[in-house]
């Protein structure tokens, strides 16, 4: 769809082809559930889809301030923008980004591996991207964030030393059950003696004494509990901040767009920080990834770009 200069509501499912910041500008305020965007990266080459060529780096900070801060306007309070970068240029949109949605909002630095092996004899090859995520200010302060969890894998068990108990014929880890630095964190109510023991421990007398009538205590040589914790009914394992699990190129995906990054990365990002039925959009749309993203994760998208190439690309692999 061509923008035109009127006023515009945040329509779902489009893809505009023009000046996403006067698209931007026409947007109400409040009207985005989320935004990503993986903007040019000032590297001096032309991609054939974008010249990625700026007359100066001030020109390059300017042109990105100016979205940002459009993007804030546009973007429901609580809500999420990722942008996802190099590290050569990060810094200009941290510092960018603490001004305009505060250093408070701040959430994550994710690292994603993307690979490659070319030689470099002058440093170190880069082997990641940077993807930075802030939050729009709202009442409570409480983002959109939903925790992704991995099944526990055979090297986890390993590590933590996973056991079977043949009661409850669970696997399962123990953990402390007592404060090791009760100054610090002063329960007085918790502390008690426990099988001659005298601990500020995690759990009530009633408690410690229910998980030990069950069966889910374990005791050392001192006579110390811990207590088990069966695998099933643990969340799993804890997506973190660092990402090695998503190749760069994804089998039977590539399209006609130089920069073009994994479907299921933008899934990833999108379930972490918004919800199914929210609007996403994505201001330098590309092959429109994110839409595709959106589409397998029932979301709804806003896709804007100047380069009428790749809203026909985006059309191409979604019919």
């Amino acid at each position: 769809m061509e923008i035109s200069t009127n006023t515009m509501n945040a329509v779902e499912n489009e893809y505009y082809v023009g000046d996403n910041l006067d698209t931007l500008k026409r947007l109400p305020n409040n009207s985005i559930d989320f935004i990503y965007f993986d903007p040019p990266y000032n590297t001096g080459r032309n991609f054939f889809n974008f010249d990625d060529k700026f007359k100066s780096v001030n020109d390059y900070i300017e042109f990105i301030k100016l979205r940002i801060i459009e993007c804030e306007r546009c973007l429901k309070p609580n809500c999420n923008i990722v942008i996802h970068i190099e590290p050569k240029i990060s810094h200009y949109f941290r510092v960018i980004c603490d001004e305009v949605f505060g250093l408070d909002h701040f959430k994550n630095e994710i690292v994603w591996q993307t690979g490659g092996n070319a030689k470099n004899l002058y440093q170190l090859n880069r082997f990641h991207d940077t993807i930075i995520v802030y939050s729009k200010k709202g009442k409570g302060n409480k983002a959109k964030f939903n925790p992704q969890y991995f099944p526990y894998d055979e090297e986890y068990k390993k590590k933590s030393n996973v056991k079977f108990c043949e009661i409850h014929k669970k696997e399962y880890v123990t953990t402390a059950l007592h404060n090791s630095q009760p100054d610090v964190n002063p329960r007085l109510n918790l502390r008690y003696e426990w099988k001659g023991a005298q601990k500020q421990w995690y759990v009530t007398k009633e408690k410690m004494k229910t998980l030990d009538e069950d069966n889910r205590l374990v005791y050392n040589k001192s006579n110390i509990p811990r207590i088990k914790r069966f695998l099933d009914e643990m969340q799993g394992i804890p997506l973190r901040d660092v990402w090695c699990d998503i190749s760069n190129t994804q089998v039977g995906e590539k399209l006609q767009y130089a920069t073009q990054k994994p479907v299921k990365l933008l899934e990833r990002i999108i379930k972490l920080y918004s919800n199914e039925g929210d609007l996403c959009m994505d201001i330098f749309a590309g092959s429109g990834v994110l839409g595709r993203a959106c589409m397998k994760q029932n979301r709804n998208y806003l896709l804007l770009d100047i380069n009428n190439d790749g809203r026909e690309i985006f059309q191409q692999s979604i019919s």
